[in-house]
């Protein structure tokens, strides 16, 4: 067990991919032994200890580096329920030191070259560059305004390399017309509605097209899942496609779980060509809840903050990650998953700015059953003065069984089922299951439609699309011509 650390064990340390020095070499073991036992250091290369309040966020299972994932609870991992979330902790210690504000810095991915290697030589590196003796004073002074200024300007270089470079800056998009139709809608004011199909187990495409035309006039867009769950269907861009030939504006879901960065990039141009604007980032579900035998569960290339940052510069800028520019860069209408139930609102609050900074102009929300519960989230975004830079889209589900009810409110990470609602389903007949789905689904959305700051709603049809028209068609959202 780690000594400073809230994590539960020291994991194992990465180890280098190339042959080094025997001075690199002993460095390497020096740190390791050091900040192994005080930080759980895992030699990941790239030090964030002094941005993530000093607990180092490798030792998440997901290796996320830029906050915790839509299933942060304060009590565990979901991935392993043995230990404790540690972005909870790392955000529950930030803001009890004040040090919040650093957790909006869009930090980068590994550098896998460097993986493995010490980090104590880049820092003395960092410090001859901006003067070792000038640092030294600084952090002698009295003066607390010098003394920030001179270890940022030593560990800045450290954590954010050349090829990254990422701040805590909002950057609106760099251009001025509509995307996609979806964006179009928005910017209109409209109360926009999209929808969730999902894709196909097989090759078949007879019930995606049937399901895509069934919703085709009664919402704005339509979306994908990548792989829900870590479980293989047809691919989201495969389904896009589908839906792009049928006049339907798709949204295309990427989880960076399948993902690389150098996938991630060229799979987005070539979207592109076929037609596809608005792009959902997401972490994704981690491979330990989808099927056996289990794929790759260490670290993730990429995590959706990282995504949308790549994403919003090639856009943007027109650059590759790599610094390539390109003439003719994709045009994109960029999205991400929120999580108002996830942890406390106060941290998916800044998590949310985050993701806003980093690129994302909307937000499908996760699955809402507490609308009153809502308004708390909403408060927390409003404060961080972030509700009029994004769209938010509040994401409902109609519940079809008991035991769908019970599979989400215990299984699905950042969902909470109230109470009143289980009741209802226990009560219930199973042939009434259905349609007691379908009233508590009118329910929720009456009470989100009047909410200040949410845009439209996202409906999960989580396998059953064919309730959708019944659905806009009750709770009086068709749209008008």
């Amino acid at each position: 067990m780690a000594l400073f650390t809230p994590g539960r064990r020291w994991q194992p340390p990465f180890l280098p991919f190339k042959k080094e020095k025997f001075g690199k070499r002993l460095l390497r073991k020096i740190e390791r032994l050091t900040k192994g036992p005080l930080f759980g250091c895992r030699m990941c290369g790239n030090c964030l200890l002094q941005e993530t309040a000093f607990i180092c966020p490798m030792e998440c299972p997901k290796g996320m580096r830029n906050g915790p994932c839509g299933g942060s609870t304060p009590e565990r991992c979901y991935v392993d329920e043995t230990r404790p979330c540690i972005w909870y902790r790392i955000y529950d210690r930030s803001f009890r030191m004040g040090r919040e504000e650093k957790l909006l810095e869009v930090l980068p991915p590994l550098d896998w070259d460097k993986v493995g290697t010490e980090t104590w030589g880049d820092v003395f590196r960092s410090v001859r560059r901006f003067g070792t003796g000038k640092f030294l004073r600084s952090l002698v002074s009295g003066d607390k305004e010098k003394k920030a200024d001179a270890w940022e300007g030593v560990f800045r270089p450290v954590r954010q390399p050349g090829w990254w470079q990422g701040d805590s800056q909002y950057h609106p998009p760099a251009y001025a017309e509509p995307i996609s139709p979806l964006e179009q809608q928005l910017r209109s004011g409209k109360f926009v509605i999209t929808a969730e199909i999902s894709p196909p187990l097989g090759t078949a495409t007879g019930k995606l097209t049937r399901d895509i035309e069934m919703v085709r006039e009664l919402v704005a867009a339509v979306n994908f899942t990548d792989s829900a769950s870590a479980s293989p269907r047809m691919s989201s861009m495969a389904c896009c496609k589908v839906a792009s030939e049928l006049g339907v504006d798709p949204v295309l879901q990427i989880a960076a779980r399948d993902k690389t960065r150098s996938g991630l990039q060229s799979d987005v141009v070539g979207a592109n060509v076929m037609g596809v604007r608005n792009v959902l980032c997401i972490t994704g579900d981690h491979a330990r809840i989808g099927p056996t035998p289990t794929s790759n569960t260490n670290i993730l290339d990429m995590d959706a903050v990282q995504m949308l940052w790549i994403l919003r510069r090639m856009r943007d800028e027109g650059i590759y990650l790599d610094g390539r520019k390109m003439k003719s860069p994709p045009r994109l209408f960029l999205g991400a998953a929120a999580s108002p139930f996830a942890s406390e609102p106060r941290f998916q609050a800044l998590r949310e700015q985050k993701k806003i900074h980093a690129g994302a102009q909307f937000f499908q929300t996760n699955v809402i059953f507490d609308p009153e519960g809502l308004d708390e989230w909403l408060e927390a975004l409003y404060k961080r003065d972030v509700l009029g830079k994004v769209y938010i889209l509040a994401g409902v589900t109609p519940i079809r069984s008991k035991r769908m009810a019970n599979y989400l409110h215990h299984t699905i990470p950042g969902v909470r089922v109230p109470e009143m609602i289980l009741n209802r389903f226990e009560q219930a007949r199973e042939d009434d299951y259905e349609e007691v789905g379908v009233e508590i689904a009118l329910g929720i959305i009456e009470k989100i439609k009047s909410k200040q700051g949410i845009h439209g709603l996202h409906l999960m049809s989580v396998g059953w699309e064919a309730i959708l028209p019944r659905i806009i068609r009750e709770a009086a959202l068709t749209p008008q011509p």
